[in-house]
This record gives C-alpha cells, structure tokens and sequence, in this order.
C-alpha cells in the first residue's frame, strides 16, 4: 500500500532537511533505544515504527511500514484507540516474550479528528517498570511518614469529654459542637480569655472527619505584624533576603486537609484583614513573591475575646471580614455565669493535677468548696487551674480546707468555719469595684495602664467604671 504524506509531514522533513541541529535531535527523541513507538494512520496503517521497536518485534522496516497494525501485532489495541478516540494508559503488554508497559493515544487534529494513534512503550522490559513502581512506593511511604510527623506536631488533644460542665450553658455547647463537626463550615468562638475557646475548637476538630488531618494553631497576637503574613501564607524562594532556600509553606498549607485556628483575631490589624478574606472567599493562597496559586482544603475556626461588632462599628475590623468568619457562632459563658460547674471542673482538675505534679490531693472540705464556688475567677477556667495548681505545690495534704487558700480568703470575706451570707453577684460586684479601685491608685488614675494591670480591654473598663460610678 503506498503511503502518502501530507503537507505537516512534507513541511517538518524539510525543516529536518534544512536544520540538522533539530534532525539530530529529531533522531534522538524518536530512535531512543529505551522507548519503543508506532505510529497508525486513521485507517490502522503503520507509517511510522522505529528501530526499538521493530527490534522487540524482530522485523525490518520495510516489513511493517504500510501494513495494517494488526499484519503486523494481531493482538494490537490502537485500532480501538483509533475508533473510540480515548487513551489506554499505562497497560501491560507482551510481544515476543518480553513483558512491556505501554500507552496508546489518539491523534485528534483541530477539528477534533481522530486522524491516528501512537503506541509507546514506556520500558523496554518489566523488571525497569518495577524498578519505578519500587521507588514510586518508597516515596509515597516517605510521603505518609511525613504527612504523619506533621500531623503528630499539629495535633489536637482536646475532645468534647473535655468540656466539663453540667449546666444548660455547656450541655447546649456540647450538643452544637457534634453537631456542625462533620461540616466545613467557618466557626467563630467568643467569650472571655481562659473560657477554653481552643479547647473548644480542638474538640470540634477531633469530633469531626478532619480529626486524622493536622490541626494548626496562630496565635494571631503573639506574631508581629510584619511577619504576620508570611507565618499565615508561607513565602517562595528568594521572597525576601534571608528567605529560606526553597521557600517555606505557612500555616494555612500545613492545615491542609485540617483545620487552622486563628487565636486572637481580633488582632489582625487591618492591612492583613483584607489578604485574609481573599483567601477566605478564594480558598487559595499565593505565597510571598510567589506566582503559583495554592488551592486549600482548609476549616476555619477563629477565636477572640474582643467584641467584633464593636470593632467593626469603630472601623477596626472589616464587616465583611467578620461575616465571613462568624457562619457559625459560639459564645463561650465566664465561669462565674456557671458556677454550679466549679465543683465538676475542680474533680477533674484535681484529678489532671495529681497526675501533673504527682501530687495526691483526694478532696476539699466543704467551706474550701464553698470558698472555690464562690469566688467570681475573672481569668475563668485558666484562673482556677494556676490557682490550684498553687496550692497542690505548696502541700502534701490529701484534703484541702481555706486555710489552704489565704489568697482567696482574702478576697472573698470569710471566716474559718463558712463564707459569708452575701450573694454571688454582690460579693462579685463588690470585688470588681474594689480592684478597680486599687488598680487605678497604682497607676494614679491612668485607664490605659489600669486596663493592663487588671487585664481587661479598654472598653470593659469604661463600662464598670461607669457601672459602679467610680
């Protein structure tokens, strides 16, 4: 059968005729003697084969060109590439005794023809093939191994059997955080610092189907603003002088498949709260002096213990920032709105320290657990912790009395034997007002230091200033 070339082919054998540079290296990629190819026509009809090839066959060119593919391999599978116009990747393949991997796929021309089809052995025999698939294993265990360092260092610890408490508060809390685990939507956690706003969030994460993926931590207060976006966002190579060689994924790329928790975000300043939210919107990120976009498969969950609404109505905080992190809200109660917990957190804390400080505290009296009870703990649950964790190191007592407590009694007006009669709310408006009051005779009436001092925002200390008409 006589074989006539088209006008492509009769251009590129001139171009090969005029440029022996490229002919050479036209020669090189099609007669590499690790790649056997063919070449069919429409019709099946060889018109291209090379020598690998014709020698895994043990035919001569003249015995292959311009004969049908199946005189030649009656077993060959390009016909079916030819007449459904799709791939057949990477299959097994025998001829003459040798094992080999192939390819076969289409020639589509622009009017979307299937003009021919090409097969392609990419090993001459199985044991190189094997050799690739050996090392593709290899790194795909090194790949895991690291997947699994990464997840051991960004773990959460914390589940919902950690969010003790009984009351309405808590049990509400609990049933919600089951609840929206096992989605992907954005969650905002509110409440007072030392509330276990991350604890509520690693026990979202561990309830949830991210739980054998990273959970990734930024304190968003605790990174300088400077430096913010390339902690959040990773850089390239050469981003910056100092950059590290090869660059540096940030900790949204870390959290993928995860979780990340933005602490503190109300903390952002500005300049970062709108490359935030593109992120956000986007789910992709750009490192810095980058130009690959990186898509993310990463759940938001932030947390904060300043009031956003007020921060947006001021200007220091981005509406459309904040609508974007507050899909789902939590607002975390202070311990003093639940006090009937302070018995269930002290048990558990108890139990938590002894194991911590090898200590071997059995129980408290019942004026100590009055005294505990009663006390308004400003810094919550993380108060209460340092706070006993104070008096297991200064005993070796198995049981605890308010003698074991001077620093408290102190505070709440108590004798030996009971606490005193007042209710909860005026002994908890009587100590505010007085610390209050003692911290801004330190300060000489600076409200800015006193805020410090009694760390507490700004505006909180306006509002009980003007509560208590200091």
């Amino acid at each position: 059968m006589e074989i006539h070339k088209s006008r492509d082919h009769q251009i590129i054998e001139q171009e090969l005729n005029e440029n022996q540079v490229l002919a050479s290296m036209w020669d090189v990629l099609i007669e590499n003697p690790y790649e056997g190819m063919i070449v069919v026509n429409a019709q099946g009809y060889i018109i291209f084969i090379n020598n690998t090839y014709l020698n895994i066959l043990g035919l001569k060119k003249s015995d292959a060109i311009g004969k049908h593919v199946w005189d030649v391999t009656s077993h060959s599978q390009l016909p079916q590439v030819i007449e459904t116009g799709r791939p057949i990747l990477y299959d097994f393949w025998e001829v003459n005794g040798r094992k080999l991997i192939v390819v076969r796929i289409p020639i589509i021309n622009n009017e979307g023809n299937v003009i021919g089809a090409i097969g392609k052995s990419l090993f001459t025999d199985i044991p190189s093939g094997k050799l690739l698939f050996t090392k593709l294993q290899v790194l795909e265990k090194e790949l895991a191994f690291y997947k699994e360092e990464i997840r051991k260092v960004y773990k959460a610890k914390y589940s919902c059997k950690n969010l003790i408490g009984e009351s309405e508060s808590v049990k509400e809390i609990k049933k919600l955080a089951r609840k929206v685990a096992s989605s992907n939507s954005t969650i905002l956690i509110t409440g007072e610092s030392g509330t276990g706003k991350e604890l509520l969030a690693q026990a979202i994460h561990n309830a949830g189907c991210r739980n054998q993926r990273p959970f990734v931590r930024v304190n968003c207060a605790a990174v300088p603003e400077n430096l913010l976006e390339t902690e959040l966002f990773g850089y390239d190579d050469g981003a910056f002088t100092g950059a590290k060689k090869g660059g540096k994924p940030g900790k949204f790329e870390l959290a993928q498949g995860g979780t990340i928790f933005l602490d503190e975000i109300g903390e952002i300043p500005l300049t970062m709260q709108s490359k935030l939210l593109a992120v956000l919107q986007e789910r992709e990120l750009e490192r810095v002096g980058g130009i690959k976009t990186v898509p993310l498969d990463v759940r938001v969950i932030s947390a904060t213990n300043r009031n956003l609404e007020d921060m947006v109505k001021n200007g220091t905080f981005r509406e459309d920032l904040y609508y974007r992190l507050n899909v789902i809200n939590f607002r975390l109660p202070s311990l003093r709105e639940r006090s009937e917990d302070i018995p269930l957190l002290v048990n558990y804390l108890t139990h938590k320290l002894n194991k911590k400080l090898n200590c071997h505290v059995e129980g408290y009296t019942e004026q100590a657990m009055q005294l505990l009870t009663k006390y308004h703990w400003p810094g919550n649950v993380r108060q209460l912790e340092n706070a006993l964790e104070r008096m297991f190191s200064f005993t070796d007592d198995k049981i605890l009395s308010t003698e074991h407590m001077p620093f408290l009694k102190k505070i709440v007006n108590v004798n030996s034997s009971e606490v005193n009669t007042k209710s909860l709310a005026e002994t908890i408006a009587e100590t505010e007002k007085k610390m209050i009051l003692d911290a801004l005779q330190k300060v000489d009436g600076n409200r800015n230091k006193a805020a410090k001092l009694l760390d507490i925002h700004l505006s909180v200390l306006y509002r009980k200033i003007k509560k208590y008409d200091i």
